[in-house]
């Protein structure tokens, strides 16, 4: 498998793809959020990716640019996203926050909310298949 630089246009197309060969295929999402996310301090580009998660329709829809309107945005940087996003790890992103390195406007309990969903079976098939095109 090939890999790519996370969230490069290559990686973000390969992810999309992955998803959508499980579309519809994981547990509904109970918890209603939407995220807008700024990742700063990338290694390509203009040094910042602007990106959304929503799970408002029972499903996590990731994908670049804003949208409106939105519960929070969170601001990190790129270390500290790929670390949470593709490495899965939660204690990164708590290390960060409790550090300032995580800036978040909005509903912060939205998102604290998040940490109690449990990925089902095909969710982690779906992070371990991005994971592995990961650089």
């Amino acid at each position: 498998m090939a890999t790519y630089l996370f969230l490069s246009d290559e990686w973000l197309a390969e992810a999309q793809s992955i998803r959508a060969e499980f579309n519809g295929q994981g547990a509904s999402i109970d918890h209603s959020i939407r995220m807008n996310l700024v990742i700063i301090e990338v290694p390509f580009g203009e040094g910042a990716v602007h990106a959304h998660a929503d799970t408002s329709g029972g499903e996590l829809v990731v994908d670049t640019g804003h949208i409106d309107p939105a519960d929070l945005k969170v601001t990190l940087a790129y270390d500290i996203a790929k670390a949470i996003l593709v490495e899965g790890n939660p204690q990164a992103g708590i290390q960060a926050f409790m550090q300032g390195k995580i800036k978040v406007e909005g509903d912060i309990a939205k998102l604290m909310a998040l940490q109690s969903i449990t990925p089902d079976p095909t969710a982690a098939e779906i992070g371990a298949r991005i994971q592995a095109m990961t650089e």
